[in-house]
């Protein structure tokens, strides 16, 4: 089932590790603080279980959304990235 991991963590070296555990469990990073990905039910949480773990006593607000084949099918996506620079200067 496909899930939406969103997190508003404040510290910066937690968040980091948030983002890891996503990653390792699969997840693509959609957004700076928010991923995607295909996972059951137990792993989902399981997910939660180990950000958790990683959180400890700081403050953080994370929240795991399954969301169904059909929904997932008619989500609405826009994405436009900016320029890319090449790394070189003009001289």
């Amino acid at each position: 089932m496909h899930c939406l991991v969103v997190y508003d963590i404040p510290d910066d070296a937690v968040r980091a590790k948030v983002a890891d555990v996503c990653l390792d469990y699969g997840l693509e990073r959609i957004q700076y603080s928010a991923f995607e990905g295909i996972l059951s039910r137990n792993l989902q949480e399981e997910l939660l279980l180990k950000i958790k773990k990683r959180l400890g006593r700081k403050e953080g607000n994370v929240q795991v959304f399954p969301i169904c084949q059909e929904d997932w099918e008619n989500r609405l996506v826009h994405i436009q990235e900016g320029k890319k620079r090449d790394g070189q200067g003009s001289t």
